[in-house]
């Protein structure tokens, strides 16, 4: 019995790390790569082409010069652990939408949209 919850552990713990385990896209080998969800034999090869001509510098470098890596898929790989030069893949256009708020309507409710005449309800009739 010992032996068997001593297995699980260790499986568990191995699985663990494997996970945990984080991935550089500029010494990735074929092997790691292809093991990644969502990267087939495709898009591995075009990170290994591009890669052979210069080394990544960040995720902007790698997604605008890789086919088929788009934010998208930066995105899910860096949640699977990949990083270029130690750094997680971070989308510019979902901070810059999300803390873009000028400064007259900071604080203000989003305005109620005017509802059509023909389609509008009645308000219900107080007692």
């Amino acid at each position: 019995m010992l032996k068997k919850i001593t297995g699980a552990l260790l499986a568990f713990g191995f699985a663990g790390l494997t996970w945990a385990q984080q991935i550089d896209l500029n010494k990735a080998t074929e092997v790691e790569l292809d093991a990644l969800k969502g990267v087939g034999p495709v898009l591995t090869k075009a990170v290994m082409d591009e890669r052979k001509k210069a080394p990544f510098k960040d995720w902007e470098d790698a997604t605008s010069r890789v086919k088929g890596l788009g934010p998208q898929k930066a995105s899910s790989l860096s949640e699977q652990g990949v990083r270029i030069q130690g750094s997680a893949y971070t989308s510019k256009s979902a901070v810059n939408t999300n803390t873009k708020e000028t400064s007259k309507d900071a604080g203000k409710p989003p305005a109620a949209k005017p509802a059509d005449a023909a389609t509008a309800k009645p308000a219900p009739a107080k007692n």
